[in-house]
């Protein structure tokens, strides 16, 4: 029998070695016209679902960590970059309060049941310190409709709404909810030129034609410190 791990495995090799270079570049750009606002400051950063390691590499702050189960992760993912190898509703090898971020992009829709989304969620508030924040990126299935299930590996369908309020029931506060933000799926497609990326990310209006993703920014409360949008 197949184990999850080794089907993990196969199927990122399928879907993103041929690709990995344009996914890389993909990802500068993306962090660096957006998701850099998230990282500014933080001393603790911890990518869940990290895969390959296209987010946490490029990210640079004194401590970093990534959560995936994949066999292949170690051969991609910098070598200061400390990688749990676990299941992510398994309690995290962490303190209490040591983490400025946690970032997952993909991921959530991946695991087995609601109940281990919950206890996912419930780590990473654990994790995290007051005022920091989790920033999720992920297929909204009232969008991306039929297609969410064109992966495999889809179980469990996602919406900006539901997954916000999965959120405030850990305890966490949104800050930020955008239902369409970018599009499906990078994968077995050309990547875009960093020039359309940024001049994408610059036109909301655009997000609402081709923004099949969420994103979702929630906070665990304990100051009244604004948060960046």
């Amino acid at each position: 029998m197949t184990s999850d791990a080794s089907l993990l495995q196969a199927q990122y090799r399928r879907r993103f070695d041929a690709e990995r270079t344009a996914r890389e570049a993909v990802w500068r750009v993306l962090i660096d016209a957006w998701f850099s606002r998230y990282v500014e400051g933080a001393e603790a950063v911890l990518d869940l679902g990290c895969g390959w390691g296209t987010f946490i590499n490029q990210v640079q702050v004194p401590r970093r960590y990534g959560i995936d189960l994949n066999a292949d992760g170690p051969r991609h993912i910098d070598r200061d970059v400390t990688l749990f190898c676990q299941s992510a509703d398994e309690p995290w090898p962490l303190p209490d309060d040591s983490l400025d971020l946690v970032f997952t992009s993909n991921f959530l829709e991946h695991l087995a049941s609601r109940d281990a989304i919950m206890a996912t969620l419930g780590e990473a508030f654990r994790c995290l310190r007051r005022r920091a924040r989790m920033v999720c990126l992920g297929p909204d299935i009232r969008y991306a409709k039929g297609d969410y299930w064109n992966f495999f590996d889809h179980v469990i369908p996602l919406t900006a709404r539901s997954l916000t309020e999965a959120l405030e029931l850990v305890g966490f506060r949104p800050d930020r909810v955008i239902d369409r933000f970018l599009p499906y799926t990078l994968a077995g497609r050309r990547a875009p030129p960093a020039v359309a990326i940024r001049a994408y990310l610059r036109l909301p209006p655009a997000w609402r034609l081709m923004g099949r993703q969420f994103l979702v920014v929630a906070s665990k409360p304990g100051s009244q410190a604004s948060v960046p949008r």
